[in-house]
Formats: C-alpha cells, sequence, structure tokens
C-alpha cells in the first residue's frame, strides 16, 4: 500500500526525512504545522478530481481559504488512487450556496454542503472550532456522557484541524501552491503504518463512538496498526455504539463491509468488541453453531472478491448472511416447541429482524429482498413436477442458489443439493425433465439427505403416483 510514497521517500536527499524524526512527542499533543512543499511530496493535480477542483479555485477566487482534505490526500500519499474528494473552508454553508447553484445544505448534526456535477458529489465543509460556554445551543449541543448531538461552530484551519478524527485526515492541500498542510504529523503516521486519534481517545470516543468503527474501518482498509492509546478504551467504551440512530449504523456497516475489506474489518470489530453490538445475536450464536463462523467470513470474503473485480454486491446478500446464524436459532427453537417447519422460518425471521433494527436499521429495498432468500431455502429441495421451473424463473433465485452453496460450503447443511442445482442450470430442457423425475420431494434444505425416486414403485389402479 506504501509503495508509491515509498518510492517517493528513496529519491535522492530523502526530503521528507526530517520530518519523520522531527519529534517523538504524541500526535495527541498541540500540532505544530509543517508545510510540504510540491517538490517535497507525490501528490499531483492529475490524481485529482476535476470538480474537486473547480469547487477549489471558485472559493478561493472569491475571497475564501479552501483546501482538499484528509481521506483524498491520505491515499494519493499511499500511492492510491483517491476517490472521495472533501473540501474544507473558511466559507460558511450559505456562502458556499451563493457561489454554486449546484450546492445543497445537508445535515443537522453537522451542517455540510454538497456541491453536485451529475453523478459525483464533493462535500464541503465549514472550519469547525471550539465552542465556548457561551456558545448558543443551536450551534452546539452535548448529551450528559459527552457525546455530540450538534457541532456547528465555525473556527479556523487551526481549530479545524484539532477537531478531524485521526492524525492521518488532518491533512490539507492547497491548491494555490500545491503544498501539503500537516498539522498533526499525519505523514509521519503514514510511514509508520497508524492509525492515531488526535487528542484524548476516551474525550473523542464519547464524543462520537462511531470514531471507534472509523478506526477499525481504516486499519482494515489500509493494512495499518492502531495505536495502543487509541485501541485501549474500545474495549470499554464499545457500548457507547448503543446510542447512535439505527439508520446512521446501516450506513457505517456499509463502509465496513462493502468498501473490499470486509474480512479483515469483521475480525478487528470481534477484536475490540464492536462486532456484538453491531450484531448481537450473530454474535451469540457463534458460541453454539460451528458453521456460523465459517459462514459470515465466507460471505464477506466473497463481497470483497466482488468488489475487487468490480461485480455488483448488495446489502439484502450481505445482510441475509450475516443475520442467519440468528434466523436459525430462533428457527430450532420454535421447532423443538412444536411449530412446523415453514411457519417456524418466517416467524423467526420476523423476530430476528425486529432485535436487529434496534442496532441498525435495514431499508425494506433490502430487508425484502433479505427475506425472499431465506424463504427461497425451503423451496430449493422441493423440485418436482414444475416446482423447480418456477423456482428456477423466481427474481431472487441466483441470490438464493449462492446462498445454498454458501450454507454447504461452511458445513450447516450436507453437500448434494447445490450440485443438483449448478447441473440443473448447465444442462438441456430434457435432461432437467429427467432430474427432475430422479428426485423425491425434500423438506427445507438440509433436513434430509438429498434423495432419488426409486424406481419400480407398486402400482395402484394402474397409475403411478403421478
Amino acid at each position: 500500500m506504501l509503495k508509491g510514497f515509498t518510492r517517493f521517500l528513496q529519491r535522492p536527499g530523502d526530503r521528507l526525512k526530517t520530518l519523520f524524526n522531527a519529534t517523538d512527542a504524541p500526535a495527541a499533543s498541540l500540532p505544530s504545522l509543517r508545510v510540504i512543499p510540491r517538490d517535497e511530496h507525490p501528490v499531483s493535480r492529475r490524481q485529482l478530481s476535476e470538480n474537486a477542483l473547480k469547487v477549489l479555485y471558485r472559493l478561493q477566487s472569491g475571497g475564501y481559504q479552501a483546501y482538499l482534505v484528509g481521506g483524498c490526500i491520505r491515499d494519493a500519499l499511499l500511492g492510491e488512487r483517491p476517490k472521495d474528494f472533501d473540501v474544507a473552508t473558511n466559507a460558511t454553508p450559505e456562502q458556499v450556496r451563493e457561489l454554486f447553484r449546484n450546492a445543497r445544505i445537508i445535515g443537522r448534526r453537522f451542517r455540510i454542503v454538497h456541491v453536485r456535477f451529475g453523478r459525483e458529489v464533493i462535500e464541503v465543509t465549514t472550519f469547525r472550532g471550539k465552542p465556548a460556554d457561551s456558545t448558543p445551543s443551536q450551534h452546539t449541543q452535548q448529551s450528559e456522557d459527552g457525546m455530540l448531538l450538534r457541532d456547528n461552530v465555525w473556527g479556523s484551519i487551526e481549530e479545524d484541524a484539532l477537531r478531524r478524527d485521526f492524525t492521518i485526515n488532518a491533512l490539507y492541500y492547497d491548491v494555490s501552491d500545491f503544498t501539503i498542510h500537516d498539522w498533526a504529523h499525519g505523514v509521519r503516521d503514514i510511514e509508520a503504518r497508524m492509525i492515531r486519534l488526535i487528542g484524548d481517545p476516551e474525550t473523542r470516543y464519547r464524543e462520537d463512538p462511531v470514531r471507534m468503527l472509523r478506526a477499525v474501518r481504516f486499519a482494515g482498509k489500509l493494512d495499518f496498526d492502531i495505536e495502543e492509546a487509541t485501541a485501549e478504551p474500545m474495549y470499554e467504551q464499545a457500548p457507547l455504539l448503543l446510542q447512535i440512530p439505527p439508520a446512521r449504523m446501516f450506513e457505517e456497516v456499509l463502509k465496513l463491509f462493502m468498501s473490499g475489506y470486509a474480512l479483515e474489518t469483521f475480525h478487528l470489530l470481534r477484536e475490540f468488541g464492536l462486532f456484538q453490538m453491531l450484531f448481537p445475536e450473530t454474535e451469540e450464536s457463534f458460541a453454539h453453531y460451528p458453521w456460523s463462523m465459517p459462514l459470515i467470513e465466507k460471505a464477506l470474503a466473497s463481497t470483497d472478491d466482488r468488489i475487487r473485480e468490480d461485480k455488483p454486491v448488495t446489502p439484502a446478500f450481505l445482510y441475509a448472511a450475516l443475520l442467519w446464524p440468528g434466523v436459525k436459532a430462533r428457527t430450532d427453537q420454535l421447532m423443538e416447541s412444536g411449530m412446523p417447519d415453514i411457519p417456524a422460518a418466517h416467524q423467526a425471521s420476523q423476530q430476528a429482524i425486529a432485535r436487529q433494527l434496534n442496532h441498525t436499521s435495514i431499508p425494506k429495498r433490502f430487508s425484502i429482498p433479505m427475506r425472499e432468500i431465506w424463504d427461497m431455502q425451503a423451496k430449493l429441495p422441493r423440485r418436482r413436477g414444475k416446482r423447480a421451473f418456477q423456482t428456477r424463473e423466481h427474481p431472487r433465485f441466483r441470490a438464493a442458489y449462492d446462498f445454498l452453496l454458501l450454507r454447504e460450503f461452511a458445513g450447516e447443511i450436507e453437500h448434494g443439493l447445490g450440485k443438483w442445482w449448478t447441473d440443473f442450470q448447465e444442462v438441456d430442457a430434457r435432461t432437467q425433465v429427467s432430474m427432475i423425475e430422479l428426485v423425491a420431494d425434500e423438506g427445507p434444505a438440509g433436513s434430509k439427505p438429498v434423495g432419488v425416486k426409486r424406481r419400480g414403485k407398486r402400482r395402484r389402479n394402474g397409475r403411478g403416483q403421478g
């Protein structure tokens, strides 16, 4: 990951050497600005979004300060192609909107501006400052636990840098002279491959518990270590995540598991006790179902592979896998109490979703196909007559088939049914009919071995069972 930046550092003169060796003081101390000129860093305008540059130039021509900030500069220094471009400025949201007809102010907790260019959105934030005791509540508000409920106090670029979460995100690129302003030794931490919070970690986590998820996400994505003082409070403060609205947590789950590094991120979440705050029923199932961990790991690894191959992925399949162990546990309990398998599965899915909604919301555009994937698990074993053809034409067949293979891989159910459906999709119509004639109806996948119809059945009244 550091190839591009490391090659730059190894050039004659090693221009950034003094930056890394300048001090051993922790980044939590007050930042000391280091301005890195263009000939001492590898970030080029060719790497940057043309639309982001347009925003910067227009803000500066309007008399405002404006910088590219955060992840796009970090990724460029790492030799990666930047994707998300955020702009920080001393212009207020209203002033930004006056400059751009294609701008819209969003948010209440944190007021920001989205400047839209077709499908690309450039996010513009006003420099944040530290609130004073006399600051009105409509600009800043904290809960009794210290969580920021509203943070719209404007400040200077220096104050804004202190308000950033991690040192590697407190990097500001000035398009007027192509310099990088490093406020918190972020360049040093990039070279050290370290995730480090700015300020006191316990206080920063109380202000916004989602910072724990961001620390883990960056560590998984960048293959960085989490600095000890940044990591230590997570074990005790993980329950603070329960205060975050489920809608916001849903968005965070997508960032965690749909960025191409889901498997590494999953293991880090469990290491710090964060996963159980997102998916408690799944975490509970790991102790009771040996297949549940391989199922989740395989689902996440497959999601990573598809993203790297630029194939489509959907939260519906991801959530279907993440919640399935809990659904299975509830189904088993209901069946043990005497409820038939299909009603038990339906009720179990309703109960599992209801509990999950206390932790992360699941929009209906994803929860409906997720439930269809689960429901199809009971239909896939039933292949007699026209059922196999009807199942094959179901709009969720492919996802349900992939989910079946996932369950077989994990060892939840015996192998066999997945192979049958694989072959059924590849043969001609006549062979499909022959395959159907040879199978015996079953219950839900895994309820009993894949059956084969016995030949030479006794006839009654001269006719077969049909």
